[in-house]
């Protein structure tokens, strides 16, 4: 049996887990019909958007396709490609999506119980999205590679992927934090009333936010990232196959098949061993799982590596994993509201939102120095292990766990949605503290999901470029070169640009809300009393709206940007244009990544019954800050790992264009 036929095979196991998980999520009884009634207009407003969204997308898709088909020297290989990743990463998205908008009321009734009944079904849940990603991601390269025995085709498959994930990251970010900047805002700072309460009018439209951006934005972001490093190495592998071997080739699709084994194994730990604190369990589920990688990492580097190459080949991608790590507990340290950064932006809102903000953005200026370090103490080691394609096998490392990474980082919306149910539903304040811890807990675990996303997108990125470079002929760049010159300051200028964009959307858009809530409070009679039920409907259509129109010029700028520069410019100012990108793109995307869960975590601190806890001057101005920081963490920060991916795997797929001008 060819070694590719067990990699689909195991690709299927994780699907087949995750139905298992998902079945056993929807077979727990709903008790309260007033929470029941509640999450289906939760889901009901997430499948509406997402449905709106995937017809436009489709258009777009469509049209890609048909270009790519008729270009000279893509041709038909590239569209199916293109066309599949396009499907899959949508798919990927709505699995994860529906699964969990099924399972944050079921997370709110099991919270009446215990805690770790309520983790049982919200971690449940970020398994199914994190199992369908992997299996579908690897499902999908390896199948197209057996058709068409060429990586250099599939990267057409990671375009689809990544094209699909910046509008999903940016639609729902949109989203999200336009919802979300209005209810606190109205709620919260001029209302005094709580967060959840259901006599505001855009809560609704908030925990449906949670859904489209935190779940279905952040699989298809992983999605993409996931399948693109896969689809980078196995070109360099190709290159380099005299060095490493014929074998070589399938070794980031054996990693991806190792590591499918190691997150079902991760996420058995934490659904069987129980521990008095949440933390503890998630975390020997997560670590576990990367020591039982380590070891499938070995074998899968011996099986695939010829010769002495092996121990470069496997130190590469544990160099890779620990970075990951590193990147992961150092934003897991600044944005904590257990250690002193956030503790000292808590602070600093006591006299008032302006010294909220700076200490904030201050600290996310700062925390970009351990995750630079690492990337670069990990290109350094994985270059002298293995040359470029030590570089490249050490973004699959930092990925190979993605099955339990991405769970632990999609549990946390789940809880969320089930501490706004629980309030809504009037479940009582045991169960909405107990939703919250979870909630709590999920915000810590996912810095270090964040941290390997963020990591990944560097060096994707980075090996990406390599893969450009090779597919025009560009062995070295000069870097006083005009072109190249005007190609770097573009590039740095483009992160910046499209940050511009998708925060002014998310201004614009939490504006309109913002007005819709003082409109419903001041023209509905009853609604602050609890007699009169406010249009919940009317702010999750401000969203969905203002969600789909603005998020179509952040995206066709990442996917414009290289054609026209690659066109009129030449292949070395592209080549210029991608690393200006991957460098600033980096940056702000830390930045604003850890400002804002610095901020948001600051404002939790506060209400936890610090410095005067809720209502007092300090929590108003850290639900300022909090504001600020919605669409710098949920918006621009993580839709920059897909741009910087996107624009680099564009250059790549129209490189055989670019050869014929």
């Amino acid at each position: 049996m060819q070694i590719e036929y067990w990699i689909i095979a195991t690709s299927f196991l994780a699907l087949i887990y995750a139905a298992i998980l998902a079945y056993q999520i929807r077979k727990q009884k709903v008790q309260s019909k007033k929470a029941e009634e509640i999450a289906g207009h939760i889901h009901d407003g997430a499948m509406a958007f997402l449905n709106r969204e995937y017809k436009i997308l489709s258009i777009f898709v469509v049209i890609v396709s048909f270009v790519l088909w008729i270009s000279p020297g893509l041709g038909y290989a590239s569209s199916v490609s293109f066309l599949a990743g396009s499907i899959f990463s949508m798919l990927a998205g709505n699995i994860g999506m529906r699964i969990a908008t099924r399972a944050n009321v079921r997370t709110a009734e099991a919270v009446k119980e215990s805690i770790s009944k309520g983790l049982g079904i919200s971690f449940s849940a970020g398994s199914v999205m994190g199992l369908s990603v992997v299996g579908l991601g690897l499902l999908g390269v390896t199948s197209l590679f057996l058709i068409f025995h060429d990586p250099n085709i599939i990267f057409a498959f990671g375009f689809g992927a990544s094209s699909v994930a910046l509008f999903a990251r940016v639609g729902g970010g949109i989203y999200t934090k336009a919802a979300d900047v209005g209810a606190d805002l109205v709620g919260k700072v001029e209302a005094g009333i709580p967060e959840d309460d259901p006599r505001n009018p855009a809560t609704i439209a908030d925990n449906v936010g949670d859904n489209v951006g935190d779940v279905a934005g952040m699989g298809a972001d992983l999605f993409e990232s996931f399948v693109d490093s896969i689809i980078a190495v196995m070109a360099l592998a190709l290159a380099f196959n005299l060095v490493f071997g014929e074998n070589a080739i399938l070794l980031p699709l054996l990693l991806g098949a190792t590591g499918i084994v190691a997150a079902i194994f991760g996420n058995l730990i934490i659904k069987f061993v129980k521990t008095k604190n949440i933390h503890t369990t998630l975390n020997l589920g997560i670590w576990g799982s990367s020591a039982l990688m380590v070891v499938f990492a070995y074998f899968a580097t011996k099986y695939t590596v010829v010769g002495e190459q092996v121990w470069g080949v496997f130190g590469s991608v544990i160099v890779g994993l620990v970075a990951g790590i590193v990147i992961g507990l150092a934003t897991e340290y600044y944005t904590s509201d257990k250690n002193k950064p956030t503790m000292a932006v808590a602070e600093a809102s006591k006299t008032g939102p302006a010294t909220n903000i700076i200490s904030g953005f201050s600290l996310g200026l700062m925390s970009t120095v351990v995750p630079i370090l690492s990337i670069v103490t990990a290109i350094f080691l994985a270059y002298k292990f293995a040359g470029l394609f030590g570089i490249a096998i050490s973004a699959v490392g930092m990925l190979s766990t993605l099955g339990i990474t991405l769970a632990s980082d999609a549990y946390g919306p789940v809880a969320d949605n089930a501490a706004g149910i629980a309030e809504m539903a009037e479940f009582g304040q045991e169960a909405r503290e107990r939703a919250e811890k979870l909630d709590a807990v999920g915000n810590t675990t996912a810095a270090i999901g964040k941290g390997f996303a963020i990591g990944s997108a560097a060096l994707t990125a980075l090996i990406l470029l390599i893969s450009y470079g090779k597919a025009v002929g560009l062995e070295t760049v000069n870097l006083i070169s005009p072109q190249v010159v005007i190609g770097l300051f573009i590039g740095g200028l483009l992160p910046a640009v499209f940050s511009s964009l998708s925060m002014k959307a998310v201004g614009d858009a939490a504006a309109q809300m913002v007005q819709e809530v003082r409109r419903q409070f001041r023209e509905i009679p009853g609604i602050m009393e609890g007699t009169a039920k406010p249009d919940y409907k009317r702010c999750i259509d401000i969203s969905t709206t203002a969600a789909l129109v603005k998020m179509i010029a952040p995206g066709l700028l990442a996917v414009l940007a290289p054609v026209i520069v690659g066109i009129f410019l030449g292949i070395e100012a592209l080549a210029g244009l991608l690393a200006g990108a991957i460098v600033v793109g980096f940056l702000l995307a830390v930045v604003m990544a850890n400002a804002g869960g610095a901020w948001d975590n600051a404002k939790k601190y506060i209400e936890a019954g610090n410095l005067g806890g809720k209502g007092s001057d300090a929590h108003r101005a850290a639900v300022v800050g909090d504001t600020v920081g919605d669409p710098f963490k949920d918006t621009s920060g993580p839709s920059l790992n897909i741009l910087i991916k996107l624009m680099s795997i564009v250059s790549i797929v129209i490189a055989p264009l670019l050869l014929l001008i």
